[in-house]
């Protein structure tokens, strides 16, 4: 029951960069808004083709078909050697390649692909296509998991558990890159509303394949004695995903969407804080989620010093967590907000957030919706409205970047750094603005320097003149007020965290996007690029019907359920 009025974390808390590198997924993240849409729309799923030889070498073919349409992963397995696999966006040959076809492909469509999807970037696909992307096996998994079935054997559970994906991707292109649809062409189709639903799907047959793949070359090395993997087993096994710098950048151009992401995240949880009165079954499904929390910082293990604290710092708010709840009376009036507030005031970063994500999960009927308000247009330019008074410019200036205002951009430190566009790869880069010749090539991505900058002119223009006076007097600052605009009616739309600072760690922009995919398991290996896992856990296609399609976020059990 839901009576009183919450207001939502203001953005000077939420928006800020170490808060933001500490998001997990939650019921709002869009692998979970994709496998429901799945489950209430009963998709139908089919494997028209398998042609892979006993090198692993073919093209296989995974359909999905909604009650509208059908798209068609088409999958291209290839010999790969060893000292030719690599994460790096610089690669130019993978272990599988994939594109999402729109539609069932004719023979044509699949020779056309088979002639460019392996070049990836090098070759071109057209707006038939959604997507395209690419994996590489485990090197530690793979072969372990084909010699163990091959001899009649299920894998090692707790190595299973260690890794938790035998391919993962270097990178799952859509939105119009090299060829594929625009984002415009399909985005009336309500599947694909929400964001980033083409990607998910990808990854989701995917994963699929590649299990697929794995029990084959099984098969191919012992046709007597191999044995599919058990299911359970089976369902531990993700898809793991390679992400570098090149998508920090997303987090900052894409304002209006982001602001729609943290909105409604933040108004989820201002829901679920004004239930008043918690039913006896929403408090046990919570405690429930509480304890399975536990199975997932468990099974999280990263090799980089900056998670590694995190995580200590995460096991240690679990166990505050657990002798918080053994005296806490959740039956009491207010008792998630009163659960939110004490984790503000006791728990690490890590751990508020992810009490956020928990108390999400008994409250899908109050939450779920706001999955269909997550999207926005971003294809035009915001219009400067000129006519604004000098005096209601500054005064949101300082409302959306007050934080920036009080930074010392004069300091080295405050403007140590760069970002700019690599010539080789057309990638973004960041750099060290003192140390190499980059700052000829800055790119606009430092929102609260610029917006500083702009104020202090202002400063000198009396306040009933106009923006279009000031602009005139100085275009330089045309993009900080065409900025402005959209900043002022999307509070969360702006990072209020200085992005050119000596300290700044982009990993924490990559995991705050990657957890409303709905990632698990980040595993920085430096401060810009990071692992992760994707749909571990989940149903595969043929689960859905009889599985609930949140259920598997958190494990049940220990290693192997």
């Amino acid at each position: 029951m839901a009576t009183a009025t919450i207001d939502r974390r203001s953005p000077d808390v939420v928006m800020r960069l170490d808060r933001m590198g500490s998001f997990h997924q939650s019921r709002l993240s869009f692998m979970r808004t994709l496998l429901r849409r799945m489950k209430r729309e009963a998709w139908t799923f089919e494997r028209p083709r398998f042609d892979i030889d006993d090198q692993g070498v073919g093209v296989a073919l995974y359909s999905a078909t909604t009650p509208d349409r059908t798209y068609t992963l088409v999958a291209f397995a290839h010999d790969l050697p060893p000292e030719m696999r690599s994460d790096r966006v610089i690669a130019t040959a993978w272990d599988a390649t994939f594109a999402l076809h729109d539609g069932v492909p004719t023979e044509a469509d699949i020779e056309r692909l088979r002639a460019n999807v392996p070049l990836q970037e090098a070759g071109r696909v057209s707006a038939t296509e959604l997507t395209l992307s690419r994996a590489n096996r485990s090197v530690r998994l793979f072969s372990t998991v084909v010699d163990s079935l091959a001899a009649g054997q299920q894998p090692n559970a707790e190595l299973v558990e260690s890794v938790g994906y035998l391919m993962r991707t270097t990178a799952v292109y859509g939105s119009g890159k090299f060829g594929a649809a625009d984002r415009a062409s399909i985005e009336d189709r309500p599947e694909l509303l929400a964001p980033f639903q083409a990607e998910m799907l990808t990854v989701f047959l995917i994963r699929t394949f590649v299990m697929d793949l794995v029990e084959h070359m099984a098969r191919v090395a012992s046709p007597d004695t191999a044995v599919a993997l058990e299911p359970s087993l089976r369902r531990r096994f993700g898809v793991g995903n390679s992400t570098g710098l090149g998508m920090a950048p997303f987090l900052i151009t894409h304002p209006r969407l982001i602001n729609n992401w943290i909105a409604a995240r933040e108004e989820a949880l201002a829901r679920v804080r004004a239930v008043e009165l918690a039913t006896e079954a929403e408090v046990e499904q919570f405690r429930d989620f509480v304890r399975r929390a536990r199975l997932t910082v468990d099974s999280w293990h990263s090799e980089h010093e900056i998670q590694q604290q995190k995580l200590a710092m995460l096991d240690a708010d679990l166990d505050l967590i657990d002798r918080h709840l053994e005296a806490a009376d959740l039956a009491q009036p207010n008792a998630w907000d009163t659960l939110v507030r004490w984790a503000h005031e006791t728990l690490s970063l890590e751990g508020q957030e992810l009490i956020v994500s928990l108390l999400l999960e008994p409250y899908g009927h109050l939450v779920d919706e706001l999955a269909d308000h997550m999207h926005a247009d971003e294809s035009s330019p915001a219009r400067i409205d000129g006519s604004m008074p000098i005096a209601d410019a500054k005064a949101t200036l300082e409302s959306a970047y007050g934080w920036a205002l009080a930074i010392d951009w004069d300091a080295q430190r405050s403007d140590a750094r760069a970002w700019y566009v690599s010539e080789e790869k057309l990638e973004p880069r960041l750099g060290e603005r003192y140390e190499e010749p980059i700052g000829d090539y800055e790119q606009p991505l430092q929102p609260g320097r610029d917006a500083s900058r702009m104020y202090s002119d202002l400063a000198a223009w009396g306040d009933d003149r106009t923006l279009a006076e000031f602009l005139r007097a100085h275009p330089e600052h045309r993009y900080s007020a065409r900025r402005l605009m959209v900043i002022g009616e999307s509070p969360y739309g702006e990072i209020r965290d200085n992005t050119i600072d000596a300290e700044m760690l982009p990993i924490d922009l990559l995991r705050a996007k990657l957890s409303f995919f709905g990632a698990t398991h980040f595993d920085p290996r430096s401060d810009r690029w990071v692992r992760i896992n994707m749909f571990r856990g989940a149903p595969f296609p043929h689960e859905l019907v009889d599985t609930d399609p949140d259920a598997w976020t958190y494990p049940t059990a220990g290693v192997g359920a």
